[in-house]
């Protein structure tokens, strides 16, 4: 039976071959964990000093969300340009349509640049899934959501202690509130556990997932579209490529959502962190 190339290395199977299609005897070549490695671009994997494509990707969304922004701002005028005129809608839309609503305007002011930067980068690091040569989220490798979150994390942490103090604090990680009465222990440790282990964990995950998820669909169907251009299977490639393109348009919105989700998400810890408990 044919089998897919691959080489010596299994972070380096391919997609398909160019030669692979059903009825060749070959089997579907389905997309797995391997499609999420990447060999070092420099250095080398077993010294686990390296420098490969997700970081790539991740250093150049970073250079293109800098360089937007200070390209539109950097000669600011009263009546904007296009360029401007988009920076100051996306910056407006995470100012009051996010940290205001959230946080509120006078104590969130001075989290806006965290949390639109915050927004803009993620978002960039999802956009590359559909970027031709690019084609990979980089939200997908559970370190870039990891880091992420461990930042909102810390800051959540940090500022919950300075308003409240140690006292304050715990009474704001544990949810205490005496009129529970004999189940205030429990309740407690839940709420324990759960501020202070479950959610940076799910909030880094809950991006990871649906970037993981998102792309490993695109890469079915993709995959799929060509595999099946072969005799009869052409229709099936039609249906296959028909999906791509919706899922596509729909992993666009993903992409958006998700960013949105996890801005929203740290204003929600932030305006915890500085809510009086009561």
């Amino acid at each position: 039976m044919k089998e897919p190339a691959v080489s010596a290395d299994p972070t380096q199977v391919l997609a398909f071959e160019t030669d692979c299609h059903i009825f060749d005897g070959c089997g579907f070549p389905a997309p797995g964990l391997h499609s999420f490695l990447f060999e070092p671009l420099v250095g080398d994997a077993d010294s686990n000093v390296y420098f490969n494509k997700t970081m790539l990707l991740a250093l150049l969304g970073s250079i293109i969300v800098v360089g937007f922004f200070w390209a539109a701002f950097r000669k600011p005028k009263v009546v904007p340009g296009k360029l401007q005129m988009v920076a100051e809608t996306g910056y407006d839309f995470i100012r009051r349509g996010v940290v205001y609503e959230t946080i509120g305007k006078k104590e969130g002011e001075k989290y806006v640049p965290l949390i639109v930067s915050l927004f803009f980068f993620i978002w960039m690091m999802n956009l590359w899934s559909i970027i031709p040569l690019a084609q990979f989220p980089v939200t997908s490798i559970i370190a870039y959501p990891a880091v992420l979150a461990l930042i909102v994390y810390i800051l959540w942490v940090t500022l919950t202690f300075k308003r409240h103090g140690f006292v304050g604090a715990f009474k704001n990680f544990t949810g205490y509130d005496k009129s529970l009465g004999p189940v205030l222990p429990l309740a407690m440790t839940i709420e324990f556990f759960s501020n202070l282990l479950v959610r940076p964990f799910t909030h880094a995950v809950r991006l990871f997932a649906n970037m993981f998820a998102g792309h490993t669909l695109l890469l079915l169907f993709t995959i799929a579209s060509w595999y099946l251009l072969n005799g009869i299977g052409i229709a099936y490639a039609g249906v296959s490529f028909i999906m791509t393109i919706v899922m596509t348009a729909f992993e666009l919105f993903i992409q958006a959502l998700q960013a949105y989700v996890f801005v929203l998400l740290t204003c929600t810890y932030i305006q915890g962190a500085l809510a009086e408990h009561h």
